[in-house]
């Protein structure tokens, strides 16, 4: 990568020319042959980690959480073991609460050994308890390795925690290579979505004056490249090429701590797997890895772009559609839609006011005059049958149906994405533009 970790993390942050003085947060990473072995317990004297409280489930206690252990025995050092009994548990108020409940106050630093779960419940706990957190990972599956935030359902609403960063990271390339091959390409899919993220961030700095910064977007772009390179080679279970993976999404990661939100990593693909987590959450539905939902919401939303590059805005169209929209209407669907989550998405509303007429004229006339620089903005992303086609080398998923989750289901997903959070992406553009129903139907997914 262009952007080498070490020499990030050596530094005590930088200025920028954007203005901003970034600040990476992680401390340490070690990802290579023997980093468990060669890092842990040198780990623990640095953070003045005595009686560690290792977290993990049934699938990485296999994985990594017995070699964790392992170590702490033959060195001397007392520990504190939770193990999730659930299979797959999912990020929400009962796994946190559990966390809680099982690391006593012997405890004075979280050993996180797993995935994106593991990880997003480590950080919660370590920010409640302001305690050291140390994560070990076991598959090269998302990019929140490094993040100051944590991912979790609360209410029912999927949600972007403020917590804390790890303070180090260590991937062992064996560990890492032994993972299930769905999670190392849901490693994948999480990167391939910065295409759209990326796209998204600079739309929105020109529409709605949101904060941007070029260095920051090129450093998830090298990741996003280093991950497209290594893709094939890790999904192989190669070593160095799964290492270089895990790398470059731990670079991601530091890159939405640079920027202070996690705008360069996330956009309308992300809250479309959101969608289906939330979904899946209230009434069962399927749904797969969060990186294999974001790939295929990638996909979905290339396509959408592209459609959107063909057609000419028309001002009338655009108002008459504000006009009829229904906000009644529209929480009704969305309690139909997601349950109790919507209400979290409903109150969130309440305070934005995205739909208020006045704000929409307001930003369609902004939208019709910096037009082009739009389009120039989607200009930059790839089309939607070249990432196809790298999917499919690699084995990812390129529809919903291939885990379960229905067209209708997907369709639906796209036109409620604009209401997870309060940024600004390609669903709201549609919305403004009166396009957003007829392109979700339009939609071959």
């Amino acid at each position: 990568m262009k952007y080498e970790l070490a020499k990030l993390l050596a530094g005590d942050g930088f200025s920028c020319s954007c203005g901003k003085n970034h600040f990476g947060l992680l401390k340490d990473c070690c990802i290579g042959e023997n980093a468990l072995a060669e890092n842990l317990i040198p780990m623990l004297e640095k953070y003045s980690i005595r009686h560690p409280f290792v977290l993990c489930d049934r699938e990485t206690f296999r994985a990594a959480g017995e070699q964790v252990t392992t170590l702490l025995q033959q060195n001397g050092i007392a520990y504190t073991l939770h193990c999730i009994a659930r299979t797959r548990p999912a990020p929400d108020e009962r796994i946190v609460g559990e966390a809680v409940m099982f690391c006593d106050a012997r405890c004075d630093g979280v050993l996180a050994v797993g995935g994106g779960v593991i990880n997003d419940t480590g950080k919660v706990l370590s920010a409640a308890r302001n305690i050291p957190d140390i994560y070990i990972a076991t598959a090269p599956s998302m990019d929140g390795f490094a993040s100051a935030t944590s991912s979790m359902e609360r209410e029912g609403l999927k949600v972007s925690l403020p917590s804390r960063c790890p303070d180090a990271v260590i991937g062992d390339a064996a560990i890492l290579a032994s993972a299930p091959v769905e999670m190392i390409r849901s490693g994948v899919g999480d990167m391939a979505a910065k295409y759209v993220s990326l796209t998204e961030w600079e739309i929105a700095h020109l529409l709605i004056g949101e904060y941007y910064c070029p260095i920051v977007a090129d450093m998830v772009r090298d990741a996003l490249e280093t991950c497209v390179r290594e893709a094939e080679a890790a999904v192989k279970g190669d070593h160095e090429a799964v290492c270089h993976l895990a790398e470059a999404l731990v670079l991601s990661g530091m890159a939405m701590n640079y920027a202070g939100v996690s705008r360069p990593a996330s956009g309308m693909e992300h809250y479309i797997s959101h969608i289906l987590d939330m979904q899946a959450l209230e009434f069962g539905n399927p749904a797969s890895y969060h990186g294999i939902q974001c790939g295929v919401g990638t996909l979905i939303t290339l396509q959408a772009y592209e459609k959107l590059r063909s057609v000419k805005p028309d001002k009338e169209k655009a108002l008459a559609y504000a006009k009829a929209f229904s906000l009644q209407a529209h929480e009704e669907h969305l309690r139909k839609q997601l349950g109790k989550g919507a209400e979290a998405m409903i109150a969130g509303e309440a305070k934005e006011g995205k739909y208020d007429t006045a704000k929409h004229e307001e930003r369609l006339e902004k939208i019709l005059s910096i037009y082009d620089r739009i389009l120039a903005c989607m200009e930059k992303l790839p089309a939607e049958a070249e990432l196809t086609e790298f999917f499919k080398k690699i084995g990812h998923p390129i529809s919903g149906k291939e885990f379960g989750v229905t067209e209708d289901a997907l369709k639906e997903a796209f036109l409620m994405a604009k209401d997870i959070r309060d940024k600004y992406v390609l669903g709201r553009l549609l919305w403004d533009l009166g396009l957003l129903d007829e392109f979700a139907a339009a939609l071959n997914v």
